[in-house]
């Protein structure tokens, strides 16, 4: 039996072979990982950046309105009318909107 190889073992180099396997398997997988993780984080970012440029819109809350002299019908007018711009280009909310407009009309 001398000189003869074993018979189900690889001896050393089949050992360091299985083990060159498993280490390039590992580093692989590790690897893909860290690149899935990182696709991931950049995705994060650009979503996250897009957020921060986009336009915000801008709430205030509405002016008061001046008291109405009498006989201000074209006041009352012009009044109503700045609501309404305010209203349609969103500075105002549905809600703001409609107690500004309570508080003009009285």
């Amino acid at each position: 039996m001398i000189g003869r190889a074993r018979i189900g073992r690889g001896g050393l180099i089949g050992t360091a072979a299985r083990t060159a396997v498993i280490a390039g398997t590992a580093t692989a997988t590790t690897g893909a990982m860290a690149r899935h993780q990182q696709r991931k984080m950049y995705e994060q970012q650009a979503e996250y950046s897009a957020q921060q440029t986009a336009p915000q819109p801008v709430y205030a809350e509405p002016a008061p309105a001046p008291a109405e002299p009498a006989g201000g019908g074209e006041d009352l007018y012009a009044q109503l009318q700045q609501l309404g711009q305010l209203h349609a280009q969103g500075i105002l909310s549905d809600e703001e909107f409609a107690q500004a407009k309570a508080k003009i009309l009285g």
